[in-house]
């Protein structure tokens, strides 16, 4: 019942709830943006969304759109400014997802969206599983490893989290992330997925995903 009707009623009434709290910050944040970029202070990107459907990503733009003289975007060390440094930092430049939620293509917890190319060099029966539920603002891979681990790692929390959509779960990811923000202290990577197998040769021969209750416990 979680899963299929109460999340989607707690990811509307919390996201509606925060983008009213939030909304002079974010506005603050888009003036300044716009004023230093001379542009739209946002930006927009194609992900694989629910069910496969492909949608428009929004977040605050963190990089100039400098180019060199042949037309090239420059090295992203080239094109970062402060502000847009101290948003990545913090994560603020993904807060304009809220308005995704609203929308109903994303989720405040799930796997975070993938670009079709990513997601497409997964075996089909991953893929389907990962689009099973909406993504999300943020997820079990960002709190157990982020960008500090390989994509098929963060494919394997991503599965673990499809297959135990509780409300505890989600209330608990929330908070590690929250933790992980304020602390910026390194995450430790998902070693509930690899307790029967590593990730790499679990993907290699397409095997199962140890389903891991939210007590800890594994099931077959």
């Amino acid at each position: 019942m979680y899963k299929f009707l109460g999340k989607r009623v707690l990811d509307i009434v919390i996201s509606l709830c925060a983008l009213i709290f939030i909304s002079p910050i974010l506005a603050i944040i888009s003036i300044t943006l716009l004023i230093h970029t001379g542009r739209s202070p946002f930006f927009l990107q194609v992900r694989v969304g629910y069910r496969g459907k492909l949608f428009r990503i929004v977040k605050f733009k963190t990089m100039t759109d400098a180019r060199d003289s042949e037309g090239h975007l420059l090295p992203d060390n080239r094109r970062s400014f402060p502000l847009g440094t101290f948003l990545r930092h913090y994560s603020l430049d993904e807060l304009p997802q809220l308005f995704n939620i609203v929308k109903g293509d994303m989720s405040l917890v799930g796997p975070r969206p993938w670009i079709p190319e990513q997601l497409a060099v997964f075996p089909e029966r991953y893929r389907t599983e990962r689009c099973s539920v909406r993504p999300g603002l943020t997820g079990m891979a960002q709190v157990y490893g982020r960008n500090g681990i390989p994509f098929y790692r963060r494919l394997c929390c991503d599965l673990v989290y499809t297959r135990n959509v509780f409300l505890f779960t989600d209330i608990r990811i929330v908070f590690q992330t929250i933790v992980r923000i304020i602390t910026r202290k390194d995450v430790q990577q998902c070693r509930d997925a690899f307790r029967n197998t590593t990730g790499s040769i679990l993907i290699k021969n397409d095997l199962s995903v140890p389903v891991v209750c939210p007590s800890g416990r594994e099931e077959s």
